[in-house]
C-alpha cells in the first residue's frame, strides 16, 4: 500500500467517530505528519478529546490524557523522584507527558507555572526532573485544547506557549444533518471500539520523511517571507509572527502538498494553513476590535502569490 493511501486510511477510521470535520482532520493529519503540536480552540462538547484519541488508535500511538484543574501540578506532567527504600536511592516516576501522544485538556485552566512544564517537552522533547533529563518517547506529540478566553475558570496561555503549536484550529459545532448523522451512529453503538489501527510507527516515520522530501521552491519560501513581514509591519499589532512561524508555515504546508498527491508545493496548500499557523502568534494592540484571524487573512489577501508553472 502507498503512503498517502495509509494517510487516506487514517483518515477514514478517525472519520467513523468524527462526523462531517474533514478540514479539520485533514489538517490535524498535515500537522502530524509536520511534526508539530496542535491547538484545539472550542467549547466543551464538540469532539476535541474525541478526535485525539481516534488518531491515537489510529496510529497506535501510546496516548496520555490529563485533565487541567488549578491544582494539577507541574511535577503529575513531567514526574518526579521517590526514595526507593529497598534500593537505596531515588527512582524516576514518569509523568503524564511520557507517552506518544499527551491530551492536555483544557490546558488555559491550569496555572502558569504547570503550563509552563510542557514547554521543555513541547520544544526539546525532554523533561527535567531534579537535574535529570529524561527523554520523551518517539514519535511524541501534544494535542492540546482549550475554552475560549474569558470561560469560567480560564486563563489565557502564555504567548511562549502558544508559539510552540503548529497549528490552532477549532472544531465548531456540527450542521444539522452532521448532528444527525452522529445520533444516529451512537444509536446503534458506533463508537471508539470501531476505530482501528491502520499505521504502525514504523510507517508513521516513513510518512514523515516522505513529507520532509517535498520540495518547496525558493520563489514560494520568498512568498512565505513576504506574508509574515506583512503581519510585522501591521497597524493594529504590535508582535507579528516570528521566524518560528515562517518555518511552521513551510513544514506543514509541505505536509499539505503531500496528503494532496504531490511532492512539491504550491501556493495554494500555503493558502490552506495559513491563518491555523500564524494567527495565534500575533500579538493585537491594546483595544482592538478585529481578530488575529482577520488580520492574517488581510496580510494573505494583501500578498500576490507567485505563478507556479
Amino acid at each position: 500500500m502507498n503512503s498517502r493511501n495509509l494517510a487516506a486510511n487514517v483518515v477514514a477510521e478517525v472519520k467513523k467517530v468524527i462526523v462531517g470535520k474533514d478540514a479539520v482532520l485533514f489538517k490535524v493529519l498535515a500537522a502530524i505528519l509536520a511534526q508539530g503540536h496542535i491547538l484545539l480552540e472550542d467549547i466543551p462538547g464538540v469532539g476535541k478529546t474525541t478526535l485525539a484519541l481516534a488518531f491515537a488508535r489510529a496510529l497506535n500511538l501510546q496516548f496520555h490524557r490529563m485533565q487541567f484543574t488549578p491544582d494539577v501540578m507541574p511535577s503529575d506532567v513531567t514526574g518526579f523522584s521517590i526514595f526507593n527504600k529497598a534500593a537505596g536511592k531515588m527512582e524516576y516516576q514518569p509523568g503524564a507527558v511520557l507517552c506518544n501522544l499527551f491530551l492536555a485538556d483544557e490546558l488555559n485552566r491550569a496555572t502558569s507555572r504547570t503550563q509552563s512544564a510542557l514547554l521543555e517537552a513541547m520544544e526539546e522533547g525532554q523533561v527535567t526532573v531534579d537535574g535529570v533529563t529524561h527523554r520523551v518517547p518517539d514519535p511524541f506529540l501534544v494535542i492540546a485544547t482549550q475554552n475560549p478566553t474569558g470561560a469560567s475558570g480560564t486563563q489565557k496561555l502564555p504567548d511562549s506557549q502558544l508559539d510552540r503549536f503548529l497549528l490552532r484550529l477549532s472544531m465548531g459545532y456540527p450542521y444539522p444533518a452532521e448532528e444527525l448523522e452522529m445520533l444516529k451512529r451512537r444509536q446503534y453503538g458506533g463508537g471508539m471500539d470501531g476505530v482501528e489501527q491502520v499505521v504502525t510507527r514504523e510507517q508513521l516515520r516513513l510518512l514523515r520523511e516522505e513529507t520532509d522530501r517535498v520540495h518547496i521552491s525558493d520563489e514560494l519560501l520568498r512568498y512565505i517571507v513576504r506574508l509574515v513581514n506583512a503581519t510585522r509591519s501591521h497597524p493594529q499589532l504590535i508582535q507579528g509572527a516570528s521566524p518560528r512561524a515562517s518555518l511552521a508555515v513551510m513544514s506543514v504546508s509541505r505536509a499539505v502538498a503531500f496528503l494532496r498527491g504531490r511532492d512539491y508545493v504550491v501556493p495554494e496548500d500555503v493558502q490552506c494553513i495559513w491563518t491555523d499557523a500564524v494567527a495565534h502568534r500575533l500579538l493585537p494592540a491594546p483595544g482592538l476590535e478585529v481578530s488575529v484571524q482577520a488580520i492574517a487573512a488581510e496580510a494573505l489577501k494583501a500578498t500576490p502569490a507567485p505563478k507556479i508553472q
